[in-house]
C-alpha cells in the first residue's frame, strides 16, 4: 500500500512525480484518505532544498479491498426490478407475501385486536429469557402437534422461540453441526432458496433428493424414495410440512406414510420446515398432519415453525424450533444446548410478535376469528388458482394439459416455464417472478388472471 509523492518546482527547478512508501513499508489506515507530511495542521508544508517545494499525498487503500461484491438476492432482486418498472400492467409474483384482491399488504384484524390487548395491559419491553416467551412456546407446540398430544404431556418436546423460520432453521443447523458432526442434510430438488444458504453458513454438508418431475410438473415420488434410501444412515431429511416451496406440490397422505417408512428403515432423522400451517388449506390440523404422522410413529423429529404467513407477521420475525425427543431428559438437554447456541447468535428473541401469537391462541374468541381469517386468505388464493387455470385452459388451443395448476397447493405455483420463458414473462409482459418458473399466487388478483394467462401461453409456446 503506497502513498503518492508529488514534487512541484518553480521554472528554475526540475518537476518530478514519484511513487514512494511514506513510512518505510508501513501502510496508513483510517482517517482521511489524504495525508500530508511535515507540519501538523498545514496541509501544504514546504521544505526548501535546492529550490524544491515538496508536497506529499498519501492514498490509503481499504483493508476490505479483497471482499468482492455479493450477487443480489434472487427474490429480493425481483422486487427491486419491479419497483423500477413504470408500466401500469406490471405484476410482482416473486415475493411470498399475502396481498388483498387490490394487491395491497394485509394486516389481520385479529392481529390488531391482539395488539390493542397488549396496549391495554401496559405490558413492558423487558428482555425475554433466551428460550423466549413461555406462553408463546406453549401455544406454538400445541398448534403444531395438537394440545392433547402425549409427547407434550410427557415433556418430550424442546421448544425455543426463534427468529421466524429462517432463524429457527439456522439454530437447528448449528445444533447439527456441533452434535452430529459429518451428518448430512438431504434437501429436496428444488427447495426454498435460503435452505442451502443456511446449511452452507452453518458448515453442514447437504445433498439433494429428487422431488420435482418436469415432465408431469408433479412429484417425482419414486426418485424421492430412491434417494432417501441411498443416503447414509442417520442423515437428516428436510421435508416441507405442507405447501412445498417453490413447487406447491405435496405428497398424498399415502405417500407420506411411505416416506415415513423409509426414513424409519434408514434410521434417518426427519426435519420439517413448517412455514404455512393453516395458510395452505385453511385448516391448522390438516396442514400439520405430516408432522403429526411422524411423531405418532414414535420418531424423534425436528420442526422449524414460522408465523410470517398464517398471521401476516412478516416483519416481526416470529417462529420456533421444536425437537421431539424420546425422553424428557433428552428434551431437557437439547433445549439447554439450543439456548446455549442462541445466546451468542442473538441473545434472546423479540417479544412483540410472540405476545401477538400467545394472545390470539390463548383467547377462544380471537382464536376462532384467526381461523376464519386464515380460511379467507387460503380461499382467496384457491379462487385465484382456479381462475388462472380456467383462463389458461380456455385461451390455449394447443391441447396442453394445464391441470397440474389445480393439483398444487398454497401460495406458490410452478408454471413449468424455464429461464428463457421466465425472462420473456418479465421483459415482454412485465410479470416479475423467479427464474425457475415459480409464481406467487398471493400477488395475483382475479382481475389479472386473464392477463397472466396470456403471458404464460405466449412464453410457453413462443420461447424455447
Amino acid at each position: 500500500m503506497a502513498s503518492a509523492m508529488l514534487s512541484i518546482t518553480s521554472p528554475s527547478t526540475s518537476a518530478s512525480l514519484s511513487m514512494h512508501d511514506s513510512h518505510k513499508g508501513k501502510p496508513h489506515f483510517g482517517g482521511s484518505s489524504l495525508r500530508f507530511s511535515k507540519e501538523k495542521g498545514n496541509p501544504f508544508s514546504s521544505v526548501r532544498s535546492s529550490g524544491r517545494i515538496s508536497m506529499s499525498l498519501a492514498v490509503n487503500i481499504s483493508r476490505f479491498e479483497g471482499i468482492p461484491m455479493a450477487p443480489p438476492d434472487p427474490i429480493l432482486g425481483v422486487s427491486e426490478a419491479f419497483r423500477a418498472d413504470s408500466n401500469e400492467v406490471k405484476l410482482n409474483l416473486g415475493v411470498g407475501a399475502y396481498r388483498t384482491e387490490d394487491l395491497q399488504p394485509y394486516v389481520l384484524n385479529v392481529v390488531k385486536k391482539a395488539e390493542n390487548l397488549m396496549l391495554e395491559r401496559g405490558e413492558n419491553k423487558e428482555y425475554l429469557p433466551i428460550e423466549g416467551l413461555a406462553a408463546f412456546n406453549k401455544a406454538t407446540v400445541e398448534l403444531l402437534l395438537g394440545a392433547d398430544n402425549p409427547v407434550i404431556k410427557q415433556q418430550r418436546v424442546a421448544t425455543v422461540q426463534g427468529l421466524s423460520g429462517t432463524g429457527s432453521l439456522r439454530l437447528a443447523a448449528a445444533l447439527i453441526e456441533r452434535y452430529f458432526p459429518g451428518a448430512k442434510v438431504l434437501i429436496s430438488s428444488p427447495t426454498w432458496g435460503n435452505h442451502k444458504n443456511i446449511f452452507n453458513d452453518a458448515r453442514v454438508p447437504w445433498s439433494e433428493y429428487r422431488y420435482y418431475d418436469p415432465k408431469t410438473v408433479g412429484l417425482d415420488f419414486e426418485g424421492m424414495i430412491e434417494d432417501i434410501k441411498a443416503a447414509p444412515e442417520g442423515s437428516f431429511v428436510l421435508l416441507h410440512g405442507c405447501a412445498h416451496n417453490p413447487t406447491g406440490i405435496d405428497p398424498t397422505p399415502e405417500q407420506w406414510e411411505k416416506i415415513a417408512d423409509v426414513i424409519q428403515q434408514k434410521n434417518h432423522i426427519p426435519f420439517f420446515d413448517v412455514a404455512y400451517q393453516g395458510f395452505a388449506s385453511g385448516s391448522l390440523d390438516e396442514d400439520a398432519a405430516s408432522v403429526r404422522l411422524f411423531v405418532a410413529r414414535g420418531m424423534e423429529v425436528l420442526v422449524a415453525q414460522s408465523y410470517s404467513k398464517n398471521l401476516g407477521l412478516y416483519a416481526e420475525r416470529i417462529g420456533a424450533m421444536n425437537v421431539v425427543s424420546s425422553s424428557p431428559e433428552a428434551a431437557a438437554r437439547v433445549k439447554s444446548q439450543l439456548k446455549r447456541l442462541a445466546r451468542p447468535m442473538y441473545s434472546n428473541p423479540p417479544v412483540h410478535g410472540a405476545r401477538i401469537v400467545a394472545n390470539v391462541v390463548g383467547d377462544p374468541a380471537l382464536f376462532s376469528e384467526w381461523k376464519a381469517e386464515m380460511e379467507m386468505m387460503a380461499g382467496r388464493i384457491k379462487n385465484v388458482r382456479q381462475k388462472l387455470f380456467d383462463s389458461i385452459s380456455s385461451k390455449d388451443k394447443s391441447g396442453k394439459d394445464w391441470s397440474f395448476i389445480l393439483k398444487q397447493i398454497g401460495m406458490f405455483s410452478y408454471t413449468g416455464l424455464n429461464k428463457n420463458q421466465s425472462d420473456n414473462m418479465t421483459n415482454k409482459w412485465h410479470v416479475y417472478m423467479t427464474k425457475d418458473g415459480r409464481i406467487s399466487l398471493a400477488g395475483l388478483s382475479l382481475a389479472k388472471c386473464e392477463y397472466l394467462a396470456d403471458a404464460i401461453i405466449d412464453s410457453f409456446h413462443n420461447v424455447s
